[in-house]
């Protein structure tokens, strides 16, 4: 895997984690590793188990030069979408990192300027470029921490399991209990043979 993408001092990795879930935020990371980063382990976060995500997530926060999540909510979700979420909630961590901003790379196919930044879309790239992969390590492990948490309040979702993703048993207590204040209204929530009554 390649450490970034050029030789610019502050090159920004953006991944975001939650984009097809039926509940909870969804949430982005903005990261630059610094020249001096180095480690072996990092991969794309959905390759690795949650341990090792954990592990990484302390090392990242304390070796990455500059980083920062980003967070939009179930009701903004539904009011401009998931895909605008999704840069939306990359924008916002971006905005937090208080350094020169030299090039964005990010995760995927699409995305929405961030004022005058260039940026590179990279398919994949989570599993290429290692500043593409912490980002993605710290919006899994963020999203999946606020899943555990809420998970307290509703517990019959089973989202300390599924965090929020179309489970089978995610979607019978959709149907045996209604939708949450925390899930995305704008989604299919149920498959037709299981309409819910709104």
């Amino acid at each position: 895997m390649e450490k970034v993408l050029t030789n610019f001092k502050y090159e920004i990795g953006c991944d975001e984690a939650g984009r097809g879930c039926l509940s909870g935020p969804v949430v982005a990371a903005a990261v630059i590793l610094g020249e001096n980063f180095e480690n072996d382990i990092i991969n794309d976060s959905k390759q690795l188990s949650e341990k090792k995500r954990n592990s990484l997530r302390t090392f990242i926060e304390e070796n990455a030069k500059h980083w920062a999540i980003g967070i939009v909510w179930p009701n903004e979700i539904d009011e401009i979408n998931i895909l605008n979420a999704s840069f939306l909630a990359m924008h916002r961590a971006i905005d937090q990192l208080d350094c020169p901003k030299d090039l964005i790379v990010v995760d995927g196919n699409r995305f929405n300027k961030y004022h005058d930044v260039p940026h590179e879309c990279i398919i994949k790239g989570d599993s290429k470029y290692m500043n593409i992969a912490a980002a993605s390590i710290l919006a899994k492990t963020y999203r999946d921490e606020y899943m555990e948490n809420i998970h307290e309040e509703f517990p019959m979702y089973d989202w300390n399991k599924n965090k929020g993703y179309p489970t089978k048993a995610h979607r019978l207590a959709i149907k045996e209990y209604g939708a949450t204040p925390y899930h995305r209204m704008t989604f299919k929530l149920l498959p037709d043979q299981l309409s819910l009554d709104l």
